[in-house]
């Protein structure tokens, strides 16, 4: 893969952002990634991208479960579920914010018949993103631009849009109420803004050390700069105007299948055979392998320098995102369906 879209030294200053210890990550570590967003955001994907395909396809988000239910098919039908309770249709010009390589994009398309334009800040996945829409013959009903979504309105106008829907992107926003007032404003009247968000429950407590751990491991191995609870998100949509249609976390529906054992590691949780190399990937075994390979391409110049300590990183994501899921003090699915009113 081409590693001049990305910027070397972005990759190899994304860990600078935290202290490795959650107890010495304080507010003037919090401040400067708020204010540096787009470089942790940047400088997280520049690194992370070809290891969320390698580990996550063509989607990078989670999704639910049922038994015996494929990886590929379950991660497809999270992004029907949303598109339908936005009720998509043919006609409806409608903007992805934060569209990683396209996945979601191209899966809602297909199933609603949208026109979907993808809003990315990160060069390297755009390309991805083009390409792949281009090979899946979808170029002309999903687009790609390159864009800060704290600045929709400037970029789009107002009222430009029928739909806007984000799956799990606008976590990476330095706050709620700036991203969510911005989609409100390329709205059209009456248009309806779909989200799956990341959270933390509001079970959390930042003062406990426990829970802090688990946040802070989230944030350095997700490019977060700030992770938020939900009564922060709840408030912000009604805040900038929002009316709330539906609310529901849907890691709390308590199913049999959690959506987090893909990074467990263990492949006897596999629900297919071909998911037991999925889990494999995230097994200590299959971590060892990756790193190792990742590695050797960093130091050959395959990948930008830093890639394997964003792996690192990736790697401490799993297990504090695994902990937030078990304690239910995390949740990657937390979908709000909200309206811009009419008038």
């Amino acid at each position: 893969m081409p590693a001049d879209a990305r910027s070397a030294d972005r990759v190899s200053n994304y860990n600078k952002f935290w202290e490795q210890k959650s107890a010495n990550d304080n507010e003037s570590h919090r401040a400067n990634r708020l204010d540096q967003y787009t470089e942790v955001v940047n400088g997280y994907y520049d690194g992370a991208t070809e290891l969320y395909e390698y580990g996550w396809a063509e989607s990078f988000h989670f999704c639910r479960f049922y038994k015996g239910e494929g990886f590929l098919q379950a991660l497809a039908r999270h992004e029907h579920y949303l598109a339908s309770m936005m009720h998509l249709k043919p006609g409806m010009r409608v903007l992805d914010v934060g569209c990683g390589i396209g996945g979601p994009a191209r899966e809602i398309s297909r199933f609603s018949d949208a026109t979907i334009v993808g809003l990315n800040n990160n060069d390297f996945q755009i390309g991805r993103a083009t390409n792949k829409t281009k090979k899946a013959g979808l170029s002309d009903k999903v687009s790609f631009v390159k864009g800060d979504f704290m600045k929709l309105s400037e970029q789009f106008g107002e009222n430009s849009f029928d739909a806007v829907y984000a799956i799990e992107a606008t976590c990476h926003a330095p706050n709620f109420e700036g991203i969510y007032g911005e989609i409100f404003k390329v709205l059209k009247p009456g248009g309806v803004f779909g989200v799956y968000e990341w959270c933390m429950t509001d079970e959390w407590d930042p003062s406990n050390p426990k829970h802090k751990e688990i946040a802070h491991g989230i944030e350095v191995g997700d490019g977060i700069p700030e992770m938020r609870n939900l009564t922060a998100a709840r408030n912000a949509l009604k805040t900038v105007g929002f009316e709330i249609e539906h609310e529901e976390d849907l890691a709390d529906r308590g199913d049999v299948v959690p959506w987090y054992y893909p990074l467990e590691g263990d492949i006897w949780k596999a629900q297919t055979v071909w998911d037991m190399f999925t889990c494999w990937r995230t097994s200590k075994m299959g971590i060892f392998v990756t790193q190792n390979a990742v590695w050797a391409l960093e130091k050959v110049g395959f990948v930008p320098k830093g890639t394997h300590s964003v792996g690192e990183s990736l790697v401490v994501a799993a297990n504090a995102l695994v902990a937030g899921g078990r304690t239910k003090l995390f949740t990657p699915m937390a979908l709000w369906i909200s309206r811009k009113p009419a008038n």
